[in-house]
């Protein structure tokens, strides 16, 4: 997992420590076959083999950007830099940056872990969490040992950690995979300190006649969901978010806020 300090950090980050820590794969498990949920056609997709091969290289750029409405929607380059600026990180030429503690809620192969590192000074710490054991081989298989990130195996419906310790909560590209995800966005909030920020990238309905049918047929066929033009918006602010914004795009929406509480 890198550095023992990360290993150490993270685990004072828990709210129920494991007795036996295993990070033997590289990063900390905390998910043993009982705690594994039934995974819907999209999840065994993302829990595969070869997706987490071809994630960052081929699949994100090429679906994610159309979906985004490529060629004029933000690249990835684009994406990660709005994620660091909506969670208030720094710029990665900048000589100081805020020594924030960040979690990166459903990180696959940890692109997007990897970039917010790029933004926190080296007293901060970027979190990585993912159920697939596959996605999290790969992000651990070319670490950068002066990076402050390590990894978690765990559910993102049910966040393994403690209340309010992160200074912000990144998901990018995982919300929409998620069974309640309501309830995960319950936890989200729950870890975020008071004034944390937390940004999303998720699916969007597009307001067409029968996008709410097909939305729905095609949610219960792959376990993708389509979240309509406000709802991530509104879901936040009945969250106590303030400062509430968003980016639409042809099947993909940007939303962030500011925790007031």
């Amino acid at each position: 997992m890198g550095r023992l300090g990360v290993r150490e950090r993270i685990e004072g980050l828990l709210a129920s420590p494991p007795v036996v820590v295993d990070d033997s794969a590289g990063y900390l498990d905390l998910l043993g076959p009982a705690d594994e949920p039934k995974p819907t056609v999209a999840q065994r997709f993302m829990q595969s083999s070869l997706l987490p091969q071809v994630y960052e290289r081929l699949w994100r750029p090429i679906a994610f950007d159309l979906a985004k409405g490529w060629p004029l929607g933000p690249d990835t380059a684009e994406e990660n830099a709005l994620a660091r600026r909506w969670l208030g990180l720094g710029r990665p030429d900048e000589p100081r940056k805020p020594d924030s503690v960040v979690l990166d809620v459903a990180c696959g192969p940890g692109n997007v872990t990897r970039a917010l590192a790029e933004g926190v000074g080296p007293g901060g710490l970027v979190v990585g969490l993912d159920a697939s054991a596959t996605m999290l081989a790969q992000a651990v298989g070319d670490p950068d040992a002066a990076a402050p990130i390590g990894y978690v195996r765990g559910n993102a419906v049910g966040l393994p950690f403690q209340d309010g310790v992160f200074d912000a909560v990144c998901c990018f590209g995982g919300l929409y995979l998620f069974d309640d995800p309501w309830a995960a966005l319950d936890g989200m909030t729950r870890v975020l300190r008071p004034g944390g920020r937390l940004a999303i990238l998720t699916s969007r309905r597009p307001g067409l006649p029968l996008a709410d049918t097909a939305g729905a047929v095609a949610g219960r066929l792959t376990g993708i969901r389509l979240f309509g033009d406000r709802e991530i918006v509104h879901a936040l602010e009945e969250r106590g978010f303030r400062h509430v914004k968003r980016r639409r795009m042809p099947l993909m929406q940007f939303a962030a806020g500011v925790l007031d509480r």
